[in-house]
């Protein structure tokens, strides 16, 4: 059984490490992408942000970053906290499937609620059925309570 990952919240001085995990991210997955020095750049700014975090595990032998979890928290009408949208969650791929990614997840949540969070959104692709199962079996859903209908994501770039 490979060992727990060690999990923090990220700093500024992390902003790098986690820059550089999102440009693999998504270089894995063939999407469009800044370099990771610019994802750097712009994470110095938003991990010093009240309502932004980064959740980061870590190899406890190497101290490797092994993933990363992004959220952003927003004011809702709906209640008297943040409503917490995660907007990335990473395992480097060598390392999947050894808990990595459930760490990351409990922890987000959990931080979200220390910060008084009262919901936590999450987008996954329809195709990505794994991630979808994943998500599924920590209690997220995508049918609203008490109806029979998913929920589905609208998006539209500005420029």
């Amino acid at each position: 059984m490979p060992a727990t990952p060690a999990v923090r919240l990220a700093t500024p001085a992390d902003a790098y490490v986690v820059g550089g995990l999102l440009f693999d991210f998504n270089t894995e997955f063939g999407s469009p992408t800044p370099s990771a020095a610019d994802f750097g750049d712009r994470f110095t700014s938003l991990l010093a942000r009240p309502d932004v975090f980064v959740v980061l595990t870590e190899d406890r032998a190497t101290g490797a970053a092994t993933g990363f979890g992004y959220l952003t928290l927003r004011p809702t009408p709906y209640g008297d906290g943040p409503l917490g949208q995660l907007e990335e969650l990473y395992v480097v791929p060598t390392l999947r499937d050894r808990g990595i990614g459930t760490v990351l997840l409990t922890t987000a949540v959990a931080e979200v609620e220390r910060r008084g969070g009262i919901e936590v959104h999450i987008n996954v692709d329809e195709v990505d059925v794994d991630t979808r199962r994943f998500y599924e079996r920590h209690g997220f859903t995508n049918i609203q309570p008490g109806e029979d209908y998913r929920m589905l994501c609208y998006l539209r770039e500005l420029a």
